[in-house]
């Protein structure tokens, strides 16, 4: 893959330190090089192989896309004077039918607006306004005019494109073509189909600089690949499961994913490819599906990183491990063998499905296969990639395609100047949603699956919350809340001054929060519940409901003024929350949900497996919020040192109990203190708020925060431990009877968690 390196003086000075004679043996030339209004960039300094690309500002390209150092010591194209930026256009959209385009131009340049009206006895599909984007695209759909009499509607004309073919009945064609100066991403070819529907996707006719932006990617991707999974739609908006994957008894989800390492990828690119790969696959985790993945590197050889006949031979991979043989894979320059073979790449693929079908041959044909194919250039060398491709195509369809289409696809990514368009389109599945994405570089990529994780086909998913994509701390991810389960509670009280709150929302319908928070004759309408959805919504409150065992002064004959055992409890909403990428429930341990988000899965997952995975070490690293979302880090203390922990209790204002753990019981969590870290301390209002931790993209709560040793925070909200400020939360694990009876009804209205045993 081409590397984006900076073109800086230091380069400069490189290139003018070599030995006469140097440049022209091994190196090409900086001569004619620049480009008026824009910039370039050399993937290797001036070495052979080298790949230049140059770059305009938003709005602008570049007649020459990229050069490329030959062996010779020249440049290819070679270099000329007056090379300068000039503006994007797009497509002519005058292929419009049955009506008019307004206003009539020879070109259209980026923000020129048009406008679609029909004939009288026409009716308009599609955008009636388009504007032409800094890609060379016109915004919104392909506008139709259309009676749609046949039996599938008018598939329109793209801008820039010519259609034969007019009659759209069953097994009716149409072909399409660009005009010259453009190329064809997309179906060349589409069949009505019985159902309605016609085969493969719609074409666009792109220049040689248009290319897909990170959202329209994420967009596209996201939506093609949950039916690669097979998903169905949510039972609700406010369902909290994950995607289910429809497959037959027995089938599997093989996932193959091919990246190009040809042109001597540098050693930074590789780590950035890597970095992609885990991002997909975790994407791809947030299904309710565990896929087995075969992940490998090509240039003119393969090179395996992941093997997927393992698990067909019984030594099976999770996710974990995956990743992990990500992490662990070192590479070795390619040197010669720095070529780009796809048909060795679909070669290797066809391999490992022909030993996977030897293998488990029933398993095979209830199985869906997706190919996943990053390259940054044309293949040039080895055999044309179509065979492979159609031997893969004919190993899946069998003599059934039409009905066995669905257990294949195939995606291309293009990436760079170099990538032959029109040849990607030939490899993929005509299956619905567009397989074939065409990027800048890896940086835009990333940016794809970071992106993708907003998409509201994801609000059901628990935990979920805002972070950073690569590159862009302060840009990325802004619509989306960092804690979008964080509840604000005030409480009017009968006697005394309202008290203030957090709490969590774990469904639709529910908040968790702690017990304390409410009084003896508080009722639902003096509680106040908001949730800041993007609007700061109050939500109103049906009941609030404590845990039946919570006494505060159970232990006052005792030296225990006030003890909060099971401090915990839940307010039920009169209406569930609309979940979106705002407002979600965070997750709680012991559910099928939070299962998902631990990467756990299967029908033998137990409530102690999230234990084990969550509080396992003498230090589990956790965090809490302030009112003012201000995140404060702490570190549950475990085992051997909660001991320690827990007998600070006794330095508590009121006690005189000797036994710490009868402060203390076994259902609290403690956190606190300055070893092994000086932890930020809980303050007044954090009260009720969660004890979180946060796994990859997902946020699962461990404890309610209940109260602490001394308040040392004096109207402040972040605010480091001393040495014996220690607070303690409600465990979870300790009251999972009380989330089971209410959290798990299913009998209920709102959306129930499946529990574990």
């Amino acid at each position: 893959m081409a590397q984006t390196a900076c073109w800086t003086l230091l380069t400069l000075m490189t290139v003018s330190s070599f030995a006469p004679g140097a440049l022209s043996q091994h190196y090409c030339s900086d001569k004619l090089l620049s480009i008026k209004g824009g910039s370039f960039t050399l993937s290797r300094g001036f070495e052979v192989a080298t790949l230049l690309a140059y770059k305009c500002q938003d709005g602008y390209y570049s007649p020459v896309q990229s050069r490329r150092c030959l062996s010779s010591g020249r440049w290819n194209p070679l270099p000329k004077h007056g090379l300068e930026c000039k503006m994007v256009k797009c497509p002519d959209p005058m292929a419009f039918r049955h009506g008019y385009v307004l206003p009539p131009q020879d070109r259209y340049y980026v923000n020129d607006t048009t406008t679609y009206e029909c004939f009288s006895d026409y009716k308009l599909y599609g955008s009636a306004t388009r504007v032409c984007k800094a890609n060379g695209k016109w915004s919104g759909r392909t506008p139709i005019c259309s009676r749609n009499t046949d039996h599938c509607p008018d598939p329109g004309v793209p801008a820039g494109a010519r259609r034969d073919g007019h009659i759209f009945n069953i097994g009716d064609k149409v072909t399409y073509r660009c005009e010259d100066g453009l190329m064809r991403v997309g179906s060349k070819e589409r069949t009505c189909k019985e159902s309605g529907d016609w085969t493969g996707n719609e074409p666009e006719c792109h220049f040689a600089y248009t290319f897909d932006t990170p959202k329209e990617v994420s967009e596209a991707f996201g939506s093609a690949l949950r039916n690669s999974l097979k998903t169905t739609d949510e039972e609700s908006p406010n369902q909290q499961e994950g995607k289910q994957i429809h497959l037959d008894k027995g089938g599997n989800i093989n996932i193959f994913i091919a990246i190009d390492s040809s042109d001597s990828i540098e050693p930074d690119q590789l780590e950035m490819s890597i970095n992609i790969t885990k991002n997909l696959i975790d994407q791809i985790s947030y299904y309710d599906v565990t896929p087995n993945y075969d992940i490998m590197f090509f240039a003119t050889k393969v090179t395996p990183i992941v093997d997927i006949k393992n698990h067909y031979i019984g030594n099976q991979q999770n996710l974990a491990d995956v990743i992990k043989d990500l992490d662990n894979y070192n590479f070795v320059d390619n040197g010669d063998d720095s070529g780009t073979n796809l048909g060795a790449a679909f070669t290797y693929i066809w391999e490992h499905m022909s030993f996977i079908k030897a293998r488990k041959p029933e398993q095979f044909l209830n199985s869906s296969h997706v190919i996943i194919m990053f390259t940054d250039g044309e293949s040039n060398m080895g055999q044309d990639p179509n065979r492979p491709v159609s031997q893969i195509k004919d190993f899946v369809y069998g003599n059934n395609k039409e009905q066995r289409m669905e257990k294949l696809d195939i995606y291309m990514f293009g990436l760079g100047p170099d990538v032959e368009r029109e040849l990607l389109t030939e490899y993929v599945t005509d299956n619905a949603g567009k397989h074939v994405f065409l990027m800048d570089n890896l940086e835009q990529l990333h940016e794809v699956f970071d992106q993708m994780i907003d998409e509201s086909s994801n609000v059901g998913l628990c935990g979920l919350h805002r972070h950073y994509s690569y590159g862009d701390k302060e840009t990325a991810s802004k619509h989306r809340q960092q804690q979008p389960w964080l509840a604000e509670i005030s409480v009017r009280h009968e006697d005394g001054p309202p008290s203030s709150c957090l709490g969590s929302l774990v469904t639709p319908r529910f908040i968790l929060t702690a017990a304390h928070c409410f009084k003896f004759g508080d009722t639902s309408d003096g509680i106040s519940v908001i949730i800041q959805d993007g609007k700061t919504k109050e939500h109103k409150v049906e009941r609030y409901i404590p845990h039946p065992d919570y006494n505060i002064l159970a232990k006052k004959d005792k030296g225990i003024p006030a003890f909060f055992d099971f401090d915990v409890a839940l307010i039920e909403l009169k209406k569930d929350v609309e979940i979106s990428a705002t407002a979600r429930p965070i997750c709680i341990p012991c559910t099928k949900e939070t299962s998902g988000a631990l990467r756990l899965t299967g029908d033998n997952v137990k409530c102690k497996d999230h234990e084990n995975l969550l509080l396992n070490n003498e230090y589990e690293d956790a965090s809490i919020m302030s009112p003012k979302r201000e995140k404060k880090f702490t570190t549950i203390k475990l085992g051997n040192a909660r001991d320690a922990c827990i007998e600070d209790a006794k330095k508590a204002k009121g006690i005189t109990a000797t036994d710490a753990k009868e402060i203390v019981t076994e259902n609290f969590l403690c956190t606190g203190g300055i070893a092994p870290v000086t932890d930020h301390v809980a303050c007044k209002g954090d009260s009720g708020g969660a004890l979180f931790t946060d796994k990859s993209y997902r946020t699962v709560q461990v404890g309610v925060v209940s109260w602490g040793v001394e308040d040392i925070c004096k109207g402040q909200t972040l605010v480091l431990s001393h040495e014996h400020t220690r607070d303690y939360h409600i465990n979870l694990f300790k009251v999972q009877p009380f989330l089971k009876e209410h959290l798990g009804n299913r009998t209920a209205k709102y959306a129930p968690l499946t529990f574990l045993e």
